[in-house]
């Protein structure tokens, strides 16, 4: 075989790979991070939290100043920092005073942690289906599934693009709910010329490590409410310990927790936030180059962005179009990969059907909460009741997951050259398919 045809042959076939040098890691801290958490070493404060009503219940200076920076630049009234989203998210549903047995609707296509913070409080997960084109929440799954048990909505800005926030905040409105937006993934998009994770009654985002920026560790929650800010700092300190001298009076949910966030992180903290526009920035450049070299290719369907919404890309999605390829995903799959592509994903999640909502079993043996008389009603988990999520995670969704890489021009154009490769030999890729069947 000669080089040229070599060259052209699918490295799956055996051909010569596209991509031969993995990328670089993505990394996003630098001098002023280091410099940050050494001044924090030699102050020898790491923390100044107290769990008791005292001056140093709402934590030290840098919390307090990365706090005050995030609010400032997200333009909301409150940051709570916290030491994950998840925490964060178990502190927002608690000081929406969710009760045992309410019920709250969420995406199945997201982290399990924005599901179970709704069962930490004993209350109900009932999950709606998802938007074909951007992955959130479909409003019209979710007005179908309200009850009048229906006491909150979680949405989740998934990949990075904001979910239809309008029509969420109208049935809001219209049922009388309360919304938490999860925007971990989707720090510095914009919705309606508002910042992703400000338009609900509380969000959140993350600071864990493979996200845009991060501390390792950590979350920060928003809100314009003065009560809901209030109850997710006691939330986040002990709160049962505090309420009485600090003359609390409404106590629900007052059942309180370590998720504070200590200085070294919140000092790298206000160096990280400050570089977000810049590193979503990168993200977006990075997917207009992959938008354009990825046109034209038969049954790949690019990132869809709405009109009025910017998208930071922690993953490129892709939908492909099984009948137009005649092909399967995992061919697909198979052949990206051998030509080198890294941080591909097939399918995402559906946390509907994982083993804990399939056989109801959370707190101890007996099914609680479902199986508790505070549960009114028999929530469906059964495959099925979330058709567009199922059939993306199981036949159609591939995503690359921007945050794992410090793409250069070099390597976009790789990533191009190997998709185009590979589109190139879908002829190829069907013939041995045929070839192995008549074996």
């Amino acid at each position: 075989m000669n080089n040229s045809k070599q060259a052209g042959q699918l490295a799956v076939l055996g051909g010569a790979k596209t991509i031969n040098t993995p990328f670089k890691l993505y990394h996003a801290m630098g001098q002023e991070e280091k410099q940050a958490a050494i001044a924090v070493l030699e102050s020898g404060v790491l923390s100044q939290f107290l769990g008791a009503w005292h001056a140093d219940f709402y934590g030290g200076s840098k919390v307090q100043q990365f706090e005050h920076d995030w609010a400032n630049f997200f333009k909301v009234k409150h940051a709570v920092s916290v030491n994950s989203l998840t925490s964060g998210l178990i502190a927002a549903v608690g000081a929406l005073g969710i009760a045992p047995g309410d019920e709250v609707i969420v995406s199945p296509w997201t982290m399990c942690a924005s599901a179970t913070a709704i069962l930490h409080w004993n209350a109900i997960p009932v999950f709606a289906d998802i938007e074909a084109a951007t992955f959130n929440l479909d409003p019209q799954s979710v007005e179908a599934n309200i009850t009048p048990h229906t006491k909150a909505i979680i949405a989740i800005d998934i990949f990075g693009h904001a979910a239809d926030m309008q029509a969420l905040l109208a049935l809001a409105v219209k049922y009388d709910l309360k919304i938490i937006s999860d925007a971990a993934q989707a720090p510095g998009a914009y919705y309606h010329n508002k910042y992703a994770g400000t338009l609900a009654h509380i969000g959140g985002f993350s600071l864990n490590y493979h996200k845009h920026i991060h501390t390792g560790e950590g979350g920060v929650m928003v809100t314009d409410d003065d009560i809901y800010a209030e109850r997710m700092r006691l939330i986040r300190n002990h709160a049962e310990a505090v309420v009485g001298q600090k003359a609390e009076i409404n106590l629900v949910n007052m059942l309180g927790y370590n998720f504070r966030l200590g200085e070294m992180e919140c000092a790298i903290g206000v160096e990280q936030l400050k570089k977000l526009p810049h590193l979503v920035a990168r993200r977006q450049a990075v997917a207009m180059q992959l938008h354009q070299g990825l046109h034209g290719l038969l049954g790949l369907q690019r990132p869809v962005v709405k009109h009025d919404c910017t998208h930071a890309y922690y993953v490129y999605p892709m939908v492909l179009n099984l009948e137009l390829l005649g092909l399967s995903r995992q061919i697909i799959y198979d052949a990206l990969v051998a030509e080198g592509v890294a941080g591909l994903m097939q399918g995402y999640v559906n946390l509907h059907l994982l083993p804990m909502y399939q056989q109801k079993i959370a707190y101890g043996a007996q099914g609680f909460p479902w199986s508790a008389d505070i549960c009114r009603r028999d929530v469906d988990y059964g495959k099925g009741i979330c058709p567009v999520a199922e059939q993306l995670h199981d036949q159609s969704f591939l995503g690359l997951q921007m945050c794992l890489y410090e793409l250069t021009d070099t390597d976009i154009a790789l990533l191009i050259a190997a998709f185009q490769k590979v589109w190139a030999g879908l002829d190829s890729l069907r013939a041995s398919l045929v070839f192995q069947e008549d074996k």
